[in-house]
């Protein structure tokens, strides 16, 4: 079986109600991210890519969080000045964006530190 896509990155769009104490992705800009990231990606032409919005990843207040299966891969605070890196490093396989990368020991825990 042919899977469709090498990497299926999700971008977090939870918006919360301003004033959260958590915060929100959406309120820090995920939405114009997801969108820049899947710009990105077709004008790289990484058919083997694809990008989506996602509910909450549950690390908020490390926001804007983008996570990549079957890579497992997440990144946190991301903003638009990382797309490149992420497009030319990452999601083609080469390494890049590592200051963003959640540590595998805080994604154990499940929540954000």
């Amino acid at each position: 079986m042919t899977i469709p896509y090498e990497h299926h990155i999700f971008v977090c769009t939870n918006r919360r109600p301003d004033g959260h104490p958590r915060g929100s992705c959406a309120a820090r800009g995920s939405e114009a991210l997801r969108d820049a990231l899947k710009g990105k990606v077709k004008e790289a032409g990484l058919s083997n890519v694809r990008v989506n919005a996602s509910g909450c990843l549950d690390f908020c207040e490390r926001g804007p969080v983008v996570c990549d299966y079957p890579a497992n891969m997440w990144w946190s605070r991301v903003s638009l000045d990382d797309v490149q890196d992420l497009v030319a490093g990452p999601l083609s396989n080469a390494p890049g964006c590592e200051a963003l990368r959640l540590t595998e020991s805080e994604l154990r825990r499940g929540k954000p530190v």
